[in-house]
């Protein structure tokens, strides 16, 4: 679990390059005003150009589950940190700390 956690906070790394936020504007989709920490199981990991998403239901504390996208570095950067498409399969549990999207609606940029 520690493992993967860290992971995560690895792909999160990747957005702290300004050639990497270069290509599209954090800012006109999500808001440093509103971080989250979001745990929950993976039911996806999509390896797509510009960005991968981790999808992932979370469990609400009334019981009802949302699901959730996290956007994550690109597939490039990934490879490069070690991580590959087997590294997170779905059942897997984890936590990502990031940002909101300003829609309010359930995506988040994971940045850790």
């Amino acid at each position: 679990m520690t493992r993967i956690v860290l992971l995560i906070a690895g792909i999160g790394c990747s957005f702290g390059s300004g050639a990497v936020l270069a290509h599209h504007s954090f800012a006109a989709e999500f808001d440093a005003n509103q971080p989250i920490t979001l745990s929950g199981t993976v039911t996806k990991m999509e390896w797509i150009n510009p960005h991968a998403w981790i999808h992932m239901e979370v469990k609400k504390p009334d019981g009802t589950v949302e699901n959730w996208e996290i956007e994550t570095g690109n597939p490039s950067a990934l490879i490069r940190r070690g991580f590959n498409k087997n590294s997170l399969p779905a059942g897997t549990e984890i936590t990502v700390s990031g940002f909101r999207a300003k829609d309010g609606g359930l995506r988040g940029n994971g940045c850790a």
